[in-house]
């Protein structure tokens, strides 16, 4: 995107002075996002928010609204010695006048484009580099729920129907299957046979965690949705974590979602994108680190039936996303940016095999928990 545009909708923002310089930041898979520079030295983030994937940016937008002034109440309520230690969760700056009636927002040639603070002085890693990085990126989680558990989930609009509920997955792969081997697209490989045969011998683990809440013993609450390794913020000279970042995705779920998806990312040094699948094993060192800085921080949230479905929330988060990769891969990559044609294709296999690591280490990760939950 050239320079011109962008400062043009960066400046349409409340900055403390004009913007001189934009360029990418990060490598998300749906947002575009962009380190804004104004003339005082201020730094801001600008993101152009994926439409195609949030279909109602005005929901979106209500949500970190209501969660940042929430979570913002809570930190200040904190006890002694627990409350405002640096930790922060991103501002949204809101538009100029001009602009002021989408607030904090703005459609610009039939884009939506919001301006969020940028927190000073902090690093992300896209693999989590050692087991004190790993305790971080768990207390961060820990954190975040603690802030928000008692967040009443109707106050929340569910921006993403659906995400992170496994049998709705399930359905669209098999209508998309059926509708590449109608097409005779993509042609069958040795690897996709490998990820259609994994997904049909793991059924029964698809609807584990959706029976739990339906049947009453899991509740639905506030969560991020993505709380990816690379969405948490560590200061540059502590390494302590300081935020959790990237809270489009923030809706009404379980706290397993979030818990399965922080593991998954986290307990594999290789990362996602890695195409050695020898190097992919799930870390039970890294889960210790990962589950005791959590559960320092959000024990009191849990329940009993909470801490019961945590192995099937480590085991169903990495084989949820292969399922989402592989049925990309065969729709020809319309929902996760691709840099080549097999791109999710690999990725899927990556999620594979981090299952499977999972499965065979089952003993040891349930024994594990028990051990941290006592």
């Amino acid at each position: 995107m050239d320079q011109p545009r962008l400062l043009a909708i960066a400046n349409r923002f409340a900055l403390p002075s004009p913007a001189t310089a934009a360029e990418p930041l990060g490598n998300g898979n749906i947002n575009d996002t962009f380190l804004v520079h104004t003339g005082c030295g201020n730094r801001t983030v600008l993101q152009r928010v994926n439409t195609d994937v949030f279909s109602r940016p005005d929901q979106v937008m209500a949500n970190l609204e209501v969660l940042t002034a929430h979570a913002a109440r809570k930190q200040e309520a904190l006890p002694r010695g627990e409350g405002p230690d640096g930790w922060q969760l991103p501002r949204l700056i809101p538009c100029l006048p001009a602009d002021a009636g989408k607030a904090t927002w703005l459609e610009e040639q039939g884009e939506v484009w919001r301006m969020l603070s940028f927190i000073d002085n902090s690093v992300c890693h896209d693999t989590v580099q050692s087991p004190e990085h790993a305790h971080e990126v768990g207390r961060a989680l820990g954190r975040f729920h603690r802030l928000i558990h008692d967040l009443p989930g109707d106050q929340l609009h569910d921006t993403l129907e659906g995400f992170h509920v496994t049998p709705r997955y399930l359905e669209h792969y098999r209508e998309v299957l059926s509708a590449a081997r109608a097409a005779g697209t993509p042609a069958a490989c040795p690897e996709s046979e490998h990820c259609r045969q994994f997904i049909e011998q793991r059924l029964d683990l698809v609807p584990v965690l959706e029976r739990a809440q339906q049947a009453g013993r899991l509740r639905l609450c506030a969560i991020h949705g993505d709380p990816k390794v690379n969405n948490v913020l560590l200061d540059g000279a502590s390494g302590k974590a300081v935020a959790l970042v990237d809270l489009d995705t923030v809706k009404p779920g379980l706290l397993h979602y979030d818990i399965g998806d922080c593991l998954r990312s986290g307990c594999n040094r290789a990362g996602e994108e890695t195409t050695d699948l020898e190097t992919v094993v799930f870390d039970l060192d890294l889960c210790r680190a990962m589950l005791t800085g959590y559960l320092l921080e959000a024990g009191g949230c849990l329940s009993g039936a909470d801490v019961e479905h945590l192995y099937d929330a480590i085991r169903l988060l990495p084989f949820e996303l292969g399922l989402r990769f592989f049925t990309d891969h065969l729709a020809g990559n319309v929902y996760f940016k691709a840099r080549h044609r097999r791109h999710n294709l690999e990725r899927a296999l990556v999620q594979f095999r981090l299952t499977e690591s999972i499965e065979a280490q089952e003993q040891s990760i349930r024994a594990l928990i028990t051990e941290l939950s006592c």
